[in-house]
């Protein structure tokens, strides 16, 4: 099993940054990748952004195209901690942010099904 706990959160003008983090336990070394994903009010559950704790230095992430190049993913692997570094918010940014372990596949890495751990959310509120 692994325990994922999200920090973070909160309420943020437009235009400003938050950074969320995600902390891993348990049987950690059961998973090979890490995502965020967001649900607002109303919606399904969306990928933002993943990494692997492979990889090299980057670990690899990937991003949902309406978040390029606004947020950015990185992991601290001795810690087992992965951050959600948010610039540029916009209130369509407004969501439960939920961090996910698993081993999802190249097909599965911004699918909900490729991950089997998560976090109990922390909410990002963008409003003025």
């Amino acid at each position: 099993q692994v325990q994922l706990v999200e920090s973070g959160g909160g309420l943020v003008q437009p235009g400003g940054s938050l950074r969320l983090s995600c902390t891993a336990s348990g049987d950690t070394t059961s998973t090979h990748a890490m995502g965020w994903f967001r649900q607002a009010p109303g919606a399904d559950r969306e990928f933002v952004a993943a990494i692997r704790w492979s990889g090299g230095s980057t670990g690899n992430p990937y991003y949902a195209a309406a978040v390029k190049g606004r947020f950015s993913i990185s992991r601290d692997k001795v810690n087992r901690v992965v951050y959600l570094q948010m610039d540029s918010l916009e209130p369509e940014d407004t969501a439960v942010y939920y961090c996910a372990a698993g081993r999802p596949i190249t097909s599965t890495l911004s699918t909900v099904r490729g991950y089997a751990y998560w976090g109990q959310g922390t909410q990002v509120t963008v409003s003025s």
